[in-house]
């Protein structure tokens, strides 16, 4: 009778959290409001990876160059990733803080800002994208085949930065107003899109045109365009938790300089573990093309099987902001705790699965030997390191749901730029194990960076945070 209590009881609170219902998290059982958040967030952010996956496994049948094409320019995209994550952040940050202390005005004030501010940041990566490509590949080691192939589909990506921008800064807001079921629609209709046009842009399927590699690039940003179109829609809408009219696309100054001000802590830890991230990428192309190109395939297994992670990482961010907003510190620090457990027992199940599947897994996107090992070898190493890294990701967002973005770029600091880009470079050259050794160099840092943020945040200084 107690099982089938409780299981009906998960049921009902899965059910609700699709329903797209409002929900207050500031009240009640906090396992239920973890779930209720959780679950839409993870489908979001899953559709988030599926953007990644789709395009290199299309293009994998293009042949291994046109893969290393893909992750180059996604080394590069990352760039933009970070810093519209860490703007996503200040905004989540920001209009949960407003919805706990039941100032909605505020909270669409932020939201308009947020997306000011997006176009504002977007425009000279748009530039820097279309005038210095050829540049950009060959500084990441690309070669000359490489840069041939891969020169419009980056120039594209970059020039349609806008779309990730507005995609990642929208959610956000939903996110911040606890209205997850939105964010998640609207990348689930942008894939939807992204999944048709793929293969008829690569390929020229039917009446489009045959655009190879490119046409991953022109699928992605009409498909993500369309999200946003519907995002634009929600807004308008007299339902929705966040209500845009046109009296509120205004600019406001000190909202404005405030969103940046919290925001600028975000881009800047992101920018940190980017950077790590692309000085990864260039010791690994120093051992050839199938190695870059198995490493592009095990990052884009890695970023569907993590981003549910951070799908319950963005619900423990908006529970802090919210329970902060409503003065219930203890709660907020509550929710982090439960939501780490609930993601490291997540990640374990996924470590399992990655150590004991991993050949079959990448087999999936290429058959070619050599690259297959590389893939391999990068999903079993880092795997390694899963469970440290699901609590270490859920306290990251905690702090950043706090408003204290600062915090965790600090301790990005210390464990990518002084452990991580030493270790990885001492390990595959100086030890002489090759791209292996940058495996093993993530697995070590992510895991010392859990273990510093877990220290940080019991120290409570996150609590004070005013934002």
């Amino acid at each position: 009778m107690y099982k089938n209590f409780r299981l009906s009881a998960l049921l009902n609170d899965i059910r609700d959290s699709l329903s797209g219902k409002e929900h207050d998290v500031t009240t009640g059982s906090i396992g239920r409001a973890v779930t209720i958040l959780a679950i839409p967030m993870v489908l979001e952010l899953s559709m988030q990876s599926v953007f990644a996956v789709v395009d290199v496994f299309f293009v994998a049948k293009l042949g291994g160059e046109a893969v290393a094409t893909v992750g180059i320019t996604e080394s590069l995209m990352t760039i933009v990733f970070s810093i519209a994550t860490g703007l996503a952040m200040g905004t989540t940050a920001l209009v949960a803080r407003r919805i706990g202390e039941r100032n909605r005005q505020a909270a669409t004030t932020t939201a308009v800002q947020s997306i000011f501010l997006g176009i504002l940041v977007s425009t000279p990566i748009a530039v820097i994208g279309l005038l210095y490509t050829p540049d950009l590949l060959k500084l990441m080691g690309a070669s000359a085949s490489v840069i041939e192939i891969g020169t419009g589909y980056n120039e594209v990506m970059l020039g349609g930065n806008l779309t990730i921008m507005l995609l990642f800064l929208i959610n956000a807001v939903f996110r911040g107003a606890g209205d997850a079921v939105l964010a998640m629609r609207a990348l689930w209709i942008a894939n939807l899109v992204n999944i048709i046009l793929d293969p008829c842009l690569i390929f020229g399927l039917g009446p489009f045109p045959e655009m190879g590699v490119t046409g991953a690039a022109v699928a992605t940003n009409v498909a993500r365009t369309i999200g946003i179109l519907y995002q634009i829609r929600k807004l308008a809408s007299p339902a929705s938790r966040i209500q845009v009219h046109t009296a509120d696309l205004k600019a406001d100054r000190r909202v404005l300089a405030n969103l940046f001000r919290v925001s600028l802590g975000g881009v800047l830890q992101f920018l940190v573990a980017t950077a790590s991230w692309l000085g990864l990428v260039r010791i690994i192309a120093i051992f050839g093309s199938s190695a870059l190109a198995g490493y592009t395939i095990a990052i884009r297994i890695f970023i569907f099987a993590i981003l549910p992670s951070w799908g319950m990482s963005n619900a423990a961010a908006t529970l802090v902001g919210q329970n902060l907003g409503a003065k219930q510190p203890a709660r907020a620090e509550k929710s982090v705790w439960l939501t780490a457990v609930a993601n490291m027992v997540f990640m374990g199940f996924v470590t399992i699965v990655f150590v004991t599947f991993a050949d079959p897994i990448s087999r999936l996107f290429t058959s070619d030997e050599e690259i297959l090992v590389y893939a391999v070898d990068c999903l079993r190493y880092v795997s390694y390191g899963y469970v440290f890294y699901a609590c270490g990701m859920v306290v990251v967002q905690a702090f950043n749901g706090a408003g204290d973005t600062y915090t965790p770029t600090v301790i990005n600091l210390f464990c990518y730029w002084l452990m991580q880009i030493p270790l990885a470079y001492l390990l595959a050259l100086t030890a002489d194990l090759g791209a292996q050794g940058v495996f093993v160099a993530i697995a070590v840092s992510e895991s010392l960076l859990a273990v510093v943020a877990v220290l940080v945040f019991r120290r409570g200084k996150w609590k004070e945070r005013k934002v």
